[in-house]
């Protein structure tokens, strides 16, 4: 029996599971305590859907939390997944209902198994914005009751229509959930404007965030007022600068580096701590091990932690290490991937539907021929350079509309602008996938067309499980002309994904 069994990623071993250790860096013992909490969630989730046992809000947020806890590079700590699955046993009652493995799923048939997975990694991701959201204040019953009924499905015997039925009806869900987390974000920082973002780190002591949670951002930038040490976003928490709210501050002064895949490298003997809020984490280098704290539902061992009581955390010691760190004695300025020094950011969902009449506008005129969106979380196998050739290679009269890590492949190209709009509208992390789902509905009803007759080419980079919730939103709304590349992910069997192309009427260009 092999130590370990994970594919919930795009780029697991061989392209059919890791079974040794994880490509991500997860050990096999992060692999089972995973497993373990899984199934925790899903014994909970059917106690609670076949013995009435209320969804109150301290068990929702354990299945929140829970299925985040699994998703691609959050938690490296054995020690606090095994206290969550004690947390989760905890809120079950005494059962006489079977115990569900995890193990159990695996050894189903193709078809079935591969459905249940999809299934599993879209409660993943949507579970990690309905854990933004709620940590704004945020929640939704519908959503935390899907939850339950859809880890309650994987330990049920249906048949594969059923679960096509559970895909459709996540992807509808996931789209209220991206919503509600729009709204939390913008109610909390203000409408993002399109903002120009340095990439010169300046003198003197700093502190990179990365991740996706802005309001461990918002909390930081508060808590370093006045104290002489900069921030400076990473990877997804570049959109952060089109925010009002956090503008505000001074101190926020530009994003370092690229993409979460590059981290390694980028952070190597890097004079200053990097702060993670959510996934994206890569097994710290020993060179700079001691750089890094978590927060959150993110944990390493041996990393520093930032800890959240009474509703607030306390930064004082990770500003402390950022003074003590000093930072460069001089400014460094950093290129892109493809060498460029510029980036831009904050389309958002408000700043891109006022647009609209004008894109129709010149799409009349011949101005503009299409939209290409690119988007998805990025990983670190070389053929994904298909996406920067793809965006350097749109014709001149081309849109690209772009969010989360992928645009890190060409959002430092020169693609200049049509009429005053810039060519390239970075609508910010997965987390805003809203934004560019509404942006696109608007422009339908301007057009007055349908979704898939909108001259919209989908490129998606489905590297882990929130990509794979937008993924299942897009085909449940009646998004078309949708390109998975560049390798559909391992879990997704050759006729599952016909099942898909039958079901959601989709022409699925691999």
């Amino acid at each position: 029996m092999n130590d370990m069994f994970c594919y919930q990623c795009e780029q697991t071993m061989n392209g059919r599971g890791c079974t040794l250790r994880g490509v991500c860096g997860k050990e096999p013992e992060i692999a089972g305590a995973q497993d373990t909490l899984t199934s925790a969630l899903v014994r909970l989730a059917t106690i609670m859907k076949h013995q009435g046992l209320p969804l109150d809000a301290g068990k929702a947020q354990l299945l929140r939390e829970g299925l985040f806890t699994c998703v691609t590079n959050v938690n490296f700590d054995v020690e606090s997944i095994d206290e969550l699955v004690r947390r989760v046993d905890a809120a079950c009652p005494c059962s006489s209902h079977p115990h569900f493995e995890l193990a159990d799923l695996w050894r189903e048939p193709d078809n079935r198994r591969s459905l249940k997975s999809l299934l599993l990694f879209g409660l993943r991701g949507m579970a990690a914005y309905a854990y933004h959201a709620a940590r704004l204040g945020r929640t939704d019953e519908t959503i935390d009751g899907f939850l339950v009924d859809g880890l309650a499905l994987l330990a049920e015997d249906r048949e594969e229509t059923v679960l096509l039925n559970a895909l459709d009806r996540l992807g509808r869900i996931n789209y209220r959930c991206l919503g509600l987390l729009d709204r939390a974000h913008t109610e909390k920082f203000g409408d993002p404007a399109i903002t120009d973002v340095s990439r010169t780190v300046e003198p003197g002591p700093f502190i990179v965030v990365t991740g996706h949670d802005l309001l461990d951002l918002s909390e930081l930038l508060d808590a370093t007022d006045g104290t002489g040490v900069n921030v400076y976003t990473h990877g997804e928490m570049l959109p952060a600068h089109g925010y009002p709210a956090l503008k505000r501050h001074r101190q926020l002064r530009g994003n370092f580096g690229t993409a979460w895949q590059n981290q390694q490298r980028e952070f190597e003997d890097l004079p200053a701590p990097v702060l993670w809020t959510t996934n994206c984490l890569m097994i710290p280098r020993t060179s700079y091990i001691d750089q890094v704290w978590t927060t959150g539902p993110v944990a390493f061992p041996g990393a520093h932690r930032v800890e959240e009581t009474n509703g607030r955390k306390d930064f004082s010691a990770l500003i402390a290490a950022a003074i003590a760190a000093g930072g460069w004695t001089r400014s460094h300025t950093f290129a892109g991937i493809n060498g460029g020094t510029t980036l831009t950011t904050g389309a958002g969902r408000a700043a891109a539907i006022r647009m609209i009449p004008k894109i129709h506008w010149l799409a009349s005129e011949g101005r503009i021929s299409g939209l290409l969106l690119v988007g998805g979380c990025d990983g670190a196998k070389a053929r994904r350079s298909y996406f920067t050739e793809l965006v350097a290679s749109a014709p001149a009269d081309t849109l690209v509309l772009t969010l989360a890590c992928g645009k890190y492949r060409f959002n430092d190209l020169e693609l200049g602008e049509i009429e005053g709009i810039p060519r390239l509208l970075d609508f910010g992390q997965c987390n805003d996938a809203y934004g560019v789902i509404r942006f696109a509905v608007e422009l339908a009803h301007e057009f007055g067309c349908g979704l898939d007759e909108l001259p919209l080419t989908i490129a998606l980079s489905w590297y882990e499980q929130k990509a794979i919730a937008v993924l299942l939103t897009l085909f449940a709304l009646g998004f078309r002309n949708i390109r998975l590349g560049p390798s559909a992910p391992a879990f997704l069997a050759p006729t599952v994904l016909t099942m898909l192309a039958e079901k959601f009427g989709l022409e699925m260009i691999k």
